[in-house]
């Protein structure tokens, strides 16, 4: 079960940030922006634990942020797939869970929030799925409808949508071929989309390849 439930974390564990919005010239940046684009980069380099203080202090200075502690959150959740110590997974898991709740009261009904919950869920149950599956994968689910109904268009929620119910098909022995429009619609969607802010996450087409190549064949 564990094998097959990890699979649904495979879409958390390739992520690409736009570096292009932490190439702008300082000269043209407030110290917001100057902030994040150096957090940006530091997690473009691998470095997530500097990445980590830079998002922090941003969030503390800047508390009507949301994208702050929504990175926050992501970088810990992240990391959390790989963590086998459940002491440090807990850790990671309660401060992401900290930082959504933050970035949930700034900006509600936040698609891309939402899907970080779901992935927050799924963390969990990839960790122990006899334990946790049977509370997370409904509410997991749940999270991804609310997402679509918000936000139809965003490529990463169709995604995210789309892996999930794929990971849960192999599970239970289900083809997973009509999932496959929704990865190559997303496909489509990313060149098009249209970030609502500065610093607003883009990533994801090239894990949606990915997953085309490795499921639709």
């Amino acid at each position: 079960m564990h094998t097959i439930i990890a699979y649904l974390s495979l879409f958390i564990t390739v992520l690409i940030v736009n570096t292009s919005i932490a190439q702008n010239s300082e000269t043209d940046q407030n110290p917001y922006e100057k902030g994040m684009s150096k957090a940006l980069e530091l997690w473009n380099q691998d470095k997530n634990s500097e990445a980590l203080n830079v998002f922090e202090r941003i969030a503390n200075a800047e508390p009507d942020k949301w994208l702050p502690p929504y990175y926050i959150a992501k970088i810990n959740i992240i990391e959390s797939f790989t963590e086998k110590d459940a002491t440090k997974l807990k850790a990671k898991l309660d401060k992401a869970q900290d930082y959504i709740n933050d970035a949930t009261a700034i900006s509600k009904e936040n698609p891309e929030l939402l899907v970080l919950q779901a992935q927050l869920f799924t963390s969990w149950i990839v960790f122990d799925g006899q334990r946790y599956g049977m509370t997370y994968s409904g509410k997991a689910t749940e999270l991804y409808q609310k997402a679509l109904a918000i936000a139809p268009n965003n490529p990463r929620v169709i995604l995210g949508n789309a892996e999930w119910n794929i990971g849960a098909a192999k599970f239970f022995g289900s083809p997973v071929d009509k999932y496959c429009k929704d990865i190559v619609n997303a496909i489509a969607l990313f060149p098009s989309f249209k970030p609502e802010e500065k610093f607003y996450p883009t990533y994801g087409e090239e894990r949606a390849k990915q997953v085309l190549k490795q499921n639709c064949n």
